[in-house]
């Protein structure tokens, strides 16, 4: 009888005896998330830019615009895809800091915050490396043929440097996956670009801007 009463409890109390599971891996690290939040940011300005250049540009000019503009909106959607998969905000609140004491951190941080109206963040723009101001960006809007090409090179020079800083510091820090094989590309093709823009500026007995 007693080897029956404890075989009923014994059954009664099974479903209450859940095995442990161990927890899913994230779908993104912190740094990765902190990276994906502030590229896409930094490509949107990309993007903007592009757009500001004026219509009648050089149609060499233009289609590198055009070009840049193409491959960064494929990579700022991917890199929202991922924030979402995640489940996190697409903005970061803390700009720059998955970057913590990264010598790229502090590299040539350009750009102020920008009054309203503006699709950047004012702690975004001032915090990442490259950005243009909104003064530079409605210089951009007003500037017609070879002041446009010339100022335009500037600031996507600029901008793509700023760019490759944040990729390197990336992927010193993000070991393997998507996430890196996205920020490798990153590097590539941004120094390409950004190679052709400073030969393009030569061409123009023009500077980089500081």
């Amino acid at each position: 009888m007693t080897a029956l009463v404890l075989l009923v409890m014994g059954a009664a109390l099974r479903p209450l005896i859940v095995p442990e599971h161990p927890s899913p891996a994230p779908i993104l690290t912190a740094d990765e998330i902190g990276f994906a939040q502030d590229m896409s940011t930094h490509h949107q300005q990309a993007i903007l830019l592009a757009q500001r250049l004026d219509p009648s540009a050089d149609p060499g000019v233009r289609q590198l615009a055009n070009q840049i503009m193409q491959a960064q909106e494929l990579e700022v959607g991917t890199m929202l895809g991922w924030l979402r998969l995640a489940n996190v905000s697409p903005t970061s609140a803390h700009p720059m800091a998955w970057m913590h004491d990264s010598p790229d951190a502090v590299a040539d941080r350009h750009g102020t915050a920008p009054s309203s109206g503006t699709a950047m963040p004012g702690m975004a723009v001032a915090a990442m490396p490259g950005m243009a101001s909104q003064a530079e960006l409605d210089k951009l809007s007003a500037a017609r043929g070879r002041d446009a090409d010339v100022l335009f090179l500037q600031l996507m020079y600029r901008h793509h440097l700023g760019g490759i800083s944040m990729a390197k510091a990336a992927d010193a820090i993000v070991t393997k996956g998507a996430v890196k094989e996205s920020i490798r590309g990153m590097l590539a093709t941004q120094s390409e670009e950004a190679g052709l823009m400073a030969y393009l500026l030569r061409q123009r007995d023009a500077q980089p801007l500081p």
